[in-house]
Parts: structure tokens; C-alpha cells; sequence
């Protein structure tokens, strides 16, 4: 188990109880789409990013999504870090049927995959020193390599993410700071080069 400063957003509360079991960390369910009416929960979510900082955590579908850009806007953006968990096709146990798209949520993922994804964002866990941050990857970047302001941009993109396993729902804004949480500009583009060249 892994101890993290930075308190957790999750959506639900099989998600926090996945997660509780991986790291030693605050975890704050926003019941969905409950945050949407919620102040109270808003109020909270602000004040304890003030304070030591969030990280959100939400599902790869759309309904994560929806969250995940509605927090965006709600809190401070210099105090919150998002991690990503990857799009894995398949159903929960707990569930009969897989959910709407077909994929696994926070509560599905394994232990390690949660970590790498916390890792990635940026984390602060205690024992580990912090991801350097290199270059980084610009919008510039992106357009260069086709992945913007293409009639094909979209789906390079979408090509791109399948193959770094990221959210096939990341906007090219989205893509670019989902890259510079994984990547530094030199990685990313010896990456892309290696991908691009079989």
C-alpha cells in the first residue's frame, strides 16, 4: 500500500473502496453525478485542494468524462492533478452486464494499474521522489505531427491513443495534457517516431 498526500476524487463508492485497498490516502466519492447539485460537496472539494491538493480519478467513459471536465472547471486548476486509468474492455464482478461503452471503471482496475496511473499524474507518495518534469510537449508538438489541424487529426489521434492505451474520449487539449503527464517531450517523440516507423 502506497501512501499518497493529495486527497482522491472517485465517482462512486465501489471505486473508493477499490482504491482504499491500494493507497493509504483520503478518497471523496462525488456519487456520480451528484456532484452537479451538490455545493456543499463543491465547497469541500475546493477547500481540501487548498489545502493539500486533489487528484481525480474517474472513469474512462463518458459519464467520467463529463465529471472529470466538470471538476475541471469547478476547482483550482494549479491545485488538482488527473490520473487516468486505461480503456479496458470488460465488466466489474459485482455486475451482471458490463456498463453502457463496454469498460472497466476505476473499481475494475488492478491494484498496479491504479498506482502506475496515480504515478503518472504526479502523485506525491511518500518515499518516492517526485517525476521530473521535463520539456514539454506542446500544442506546436501535436500539430506538427498531424494529431491537429487535419482533416485526419481525429483519427490519428484516436489511432495514437489506442496504441499509449489512453482514453479513446481525450479531446486534443485533453490528449496533450494526458501526454505531458506520461511523457517528457524528448520521450514522447522518440516514442511516436518508433510507432510511426513500423
Amino acid at each position: 500500500m502506497i501512501r499518497i498526500r493529495q486527497a482522491i476524487v472517485v465517482e462512486g463508492r465501489y471505486d473508493k473502496n477499490t482504491l482504499r485497498q491500494v493507497v493509504d490516502a483520503p478518497v471523496i466519492e462525488t456519487s456520480g453525478f451528484g456532484v452537479f447539485r451538490d455545493r456543499e460537496l463543491l465547497a469541500f472539494l475546493r477547500r481540501v485542494a487548498e489545502k493539500r491538493g486533489l487528484i481525480i480519478l474517474t472513469d474512462s467513459d463518458g459519464a467520467g468524462f463529463v465529471i472529470r471536465s466538470y471538476l475541471k472547471g469547478a476547482l483550482p486548476r494549479d491545485k488538482v492533478l488527473h490520473a487516468y486509468i486505461p480503456d479496458v474492455a470488460g465488466k466489474e464482478r459485482r455486475k451482471r452486464r458490463p456498463g453502457k461503452e463496454g469498460k472497466l471503471g476505476v473499481e475494475g482496475m488492478p491494484p498496479q494499474v491504479l498506482v502506475e496511473a496515480l504515478r503518472a499524474a504526479g502523485a506525491d507518495i511518500e518515499g518516492e521522489e517526485a517525476r521530473r518534469p521535463g520539456e514539454p510537449i506542446t500544442k506546436a508538438d501535436l500539430f506538427e505531427l498531424g494529431l491537429s489541424g487535419r482533416p485526419d487529426s481525429a483519427a490519428r489521434r484516436k489511432a495514437l491513443q489506442a496504441r499509449l492505451s489512453l482514453p479513446e474520449r481525450l479531446s486534443a487539449n485533453g490528449l496533450l495534457e494526458a501526454l505531458n503527464l506520461l511523457f517528457t517531450r524528448a520521450e514522447f517523440l522518440e516514442q511516436y517516431k518508433g510507432a510511426t516507423d513500423d
